[in-house]
């Protein structure tokens, strides 16, 4: 028996046994086992101080202020380079020479892929409902500024990435932290910061990158298909199996792999989702202008839901930087696979991901609940999307629904590059941890779609915006890196030195 055959053969034993653990349990073992040190990483991660009545978690502060002085550290990058990242992605400057492993535009799909997902859809409209349309203005601010944050990590990520004989890469922030601190004099901070980077993203891709998706996915299908009498109500293992097969057959294949199926699945399902909104926005016109006024009044209006201002800023501020990710590593992994040897290019190119993330799907998404009177106090996330969706045309929430589950199914095989990246950093780069980290990526599918695992969630997104704090800490030090590429490139740009690939 071959290897091969012997792995796939432990994972199909594996994804049986599952539902029968199910039944006997241990979901609520595992819960009450993992609670204590969920509840202290949370309890650490999303500790708040009070502002002007409201309570905000710190972890948003470090997120948004970095995101702010990077916008003005480089002059408004955000906004002077947004037209040349365009070309970037469409490919005018691809150098088939270069080392990496994909384009720009795969790069950008699979980045978006593992932001682009239910945040977009559940999250928006938990911000609308406690922070009231005003919310809506605030996420957008959020989103522009997280290009700038974007930026910085991306460049860095090609930078310091490992290039290897046999064509492949691996970067990311454990890599820029490690040896970009150490060029910079810190290299015991660089790889104190980079190991606790890499154990973060590890927890949050078995969990809100993976366990999450297929959980909330499993749920609006089963809500779309009869509910708890459906059948399907009591089959999420069933799907979590399917998922995995699917899921499976996308990673093995690497980050080429990936990327070829994100670079299909991105566009299709943004085309999808943002089609069907525009689509209600059309068929509302005439409410659009009260839709906007609600949301610049709401910004500012110092009765605002939920303490004020302060509060709408915050739900807003909270909803973006949740969704779109920026300064939390996580697609510097992604974007570093990219063939360039500018590392900045790929920095201009990652400027896009919270522009379509945050202040295109995002705000699409706003608009649809604010035009159609659904906000209702009583309804929140997924179903308060799906009520909207369904007051323009009874069939819509099918086409929700199909956004979700592509959504979900993106997100996954996109955390499960972020995962493997930072756990082969951990524990080398062979064959076997490889397919050990897939194998285990694979049995949490199906633990996240047949399992109540409430405490194992919340661990994974505490770890996911955990981080945050090693990534951002070390972009300060590495500041000075990134304007020495942005001035190099732009001084070549101006003066006509880069050359145009066909």
């Amino acid at each position: 028996m071959s290897t091969r055959t012997r792995i796939v053969t432990a994972l199909i034993t594996c994804l049986t046994a599952l539902p029968a653990w199910a039944q006997n349990g241990i979901d609520q073992r595992i819960n009450d086992a993992i609670r204590p040190a969920s509840d202290w990483v949370a309890g650490i991660v999303f500790s708040t101080f009070p502002l002007f009545g409201v309570d905000v978690p710190f972890v948003l502060v470090w997120l948004v202020v970095a995101a702010t002085f990077f916008t003005f550290y480089f002059k408004f990058i955000n906004v002077r380079a947004f037209g040349h990242g365009f070309k970037l992605v469409r490919g005018d400057y691809n150098d088939p020479k270069a080392a990496g492993e994909v384009t720009h535009f795969q790069a950008l799909a699979t980045a978006l892929s593992g932001t682009v997902g239910l945040g977009n859809i559940a999250g928006v409209a938990v911000a609308v409902s406690i922070g009231g349309p005003g919310a809506t203005f605030w996420m957008i601010v959020c989103g522009l500024l997280g290009m700038s944050s974007k930026f910085t990590e991306c460049t860095l990520g090609v930078k310091y990435r490992n290039e290897y004989e046999d064509g492949t890469v691996s970067g990311g922030p454990m890599y820029y932290l490690s040896k970009g601190l150490g060029e910079r004099g810190f290299p015991k901070l660089g790889k104190v910061l980079a190991v606790l980077f890499a154990i973060a993203c590890i927890g949050g891709s078995f969990g809100g990158g993976n366990m999450f998706q297929a959980n909330q996915s499993f749920s609006q299908l089963v809500s779309m298909t009869g509910g708890d009498t459906g059948w399907l109500a009591d089959k999420g293992w069933l799907y979590g199996i399917v998922v995995a097969i699917l899921v499976g057959l996308v990673i093995i294949g690497g980050i080429k792999g990936i990327a070829r199926v994100t670079s299909k699945i991105v566009p299709l399902m943004a085309v999808t989702y943002v089609t069907a909104g525009l689509i209600i926005i059309f068929m509302n016109l005439s409410a659009v202008p009260a839709a906007f006024g609600a949301i610049i009044t709401g910004a500012f209006s110092p009765e605002g839901v939920a303490g004020g201002v302060v509060g709408v800023l915050f739900q807003g501020f909270k909803r973006a930087a949740f969704s779109n990710e920026a300064g939390i590593g996580s697609a510097a992994i992604a974007h570093s696979a990219v063939q360039t040897s500018r590392p900045v290019t790929e920095g201009f190119v990652a400027l896009y991901e919270p522009f379509i993330d945050t202040v295109v799907v995002c705000t699409i998404t706003a608009l649809v609940i604010i035009i159609t009177g659904s906000l209702d106090p009583n309804v929140s996330g997924v179903q308060l999307t799906s009520n909207a969706f369904e007051s323009a045309i009874s069939w819509f929430p099918w086409v929700l629904t199909v956004a979700v589950v592509l959504f979900a199914f993106s997100t996954m095989i996109s955390w499960s590059y972020y995962g493997l990246k930072c756990w082969t950093y951990l524990f080398g780069e062979t064959r076997a941890t490889d397919v050990t980290y897939k194998i285990l990526f694979l049995v949490f599918v199906v633990i996240g779609s047949s399992m109540q695992l409430g405490a194992v969630i919340d661990f994974s997104d505490a770890m996911i915006f955990a981080m945050a704090f090693p990534n951002i800490l070390g972009l300060y030090f590495l500041l000075p890196v990134v304007k020495r590429e942005l001035n190099e490139y732009w001084a070549d740009l101006q003066a006509g030195r880069l050359q145009k690939f066909e």
